[in-house]
């Protein structure tokens, strides 16, 4: 996500300043960007000229202290509060006062996570979809303290990118995942129970309803840790069974099957090809 965010700011001319923990991950993600980036470039969507301007913009640092004279920081780490407000708290009293950050959180209460910093009412949320610079929506989201400059400056910031804006309350999951989510752990829940498997869920999907991905497919796309993560924040923050995590979805997330990104989830990626594995 942090990535494609890079990529569409970039862009959008913006100045960037890619970080996060070692080199590695750094350079894996300007390779990414490179390759989406030509990708683009080869299908006629930007020219040469924009493709390497973009590459000049961004820069990368291991560690927060290159961003700290930012005027808006965008977190995009795990989908884990702990973590999240590690982050922020790194950053507590080393901001210029008009700095924004936002948080592409995709689920937590950006109330409750602005508390974490020292500047509530410059703080909102700012929740790309994936990927970035694919997907055409960013849902915007204000915290109780959130002013309102601070929601426009991240308006207009949207719009530059090429995005369309949806403002979305302050509830768990927010608008897309509030939908998508239980969606995708009910067709969990269908496999469980035995009533279609892997490939029948997704055919079904795919063809009865015209999505361009089956729900399993999606849940391996997104992470299966990352799925489970918001229907806890569902289930917890709403108080309601119906958003209880599927017990198969626990059990791969245990398992250590989180999808793509580890090689195996509903589909083992091993051979090239998607195989299920149910």
């Amino acid at each position: 996500m942090g990535s494609g965010i890079a990529h569409v700011a970039a862009l959008a001319e913006y100045d960037v300043m890619l970080t996060d923990l070692g080199q590695a991950e750094l350079d894996k993600a300007m390779e990414t960007i490179r390759t989406n980036l030509g990708r683009q470039a080869r299908k006629g969507a930007i020219s040469e000229e924009q493709q390497a301007a973009a590459l000049q913009r961004i820069g990368t640092a291991v560690g927060l202290d290159a961003v700290k004279g930012a005027d808006l920081i965008i977190e995009a780490v795990v989908e884990d509060e702990a973590v999240k407000k590690s982050v922020f708290a790194e950053l507590r009293g080393e901001l210029p006062a008009h700095t924004i950050i936002c948080t592409n959180s995709s689920s937590l209460p950006v109330t409750r996570l602005a508390v974490s910093t020292d500047r509530p009412g410059k703080f909102m949320g700012m929740h790309f979809m994936n990927p970035v610079p694919m997907m055409e929506l960013v849902e915007l989201v204000r915290g109780i303290a959130t002013e309102e400059e601070t929601y426009e400056t991240a308006r207009e910031v949207t719009v530059r990118m090429g995005k369309t804006a949806a403002m979305a309350e302050d509830f768990p999951a927010f608008i897309v995942n509030r939908i998508l989510m239980p969606m995708v752990n009910e067709a969990i829940y269908a496999l469980y129970e035995g009533v279609g498997t892997v490939k029948a869920i997704d055919t079904a999907m795919k063809l009865g309803a015209h999505h361009r991905m089956g729900p399993l497919e999606l849940a391996d796309f997104i992470g299966l840790d990352t799925c489970h993560s918001i229907m806890q924040v569902l289930y917890e923050g709403l108080a309601d069974s119906k958003y209880r995590p599927c017990p198969l979805l626990v059990k791969y997330v245990e398992a250590g099957w989180l999808g793509r990104k580890t090689g195996k989830g509903f589909y083992d990626y091993s051979t090239g090809t998607p195989v299920p594995t149910r």
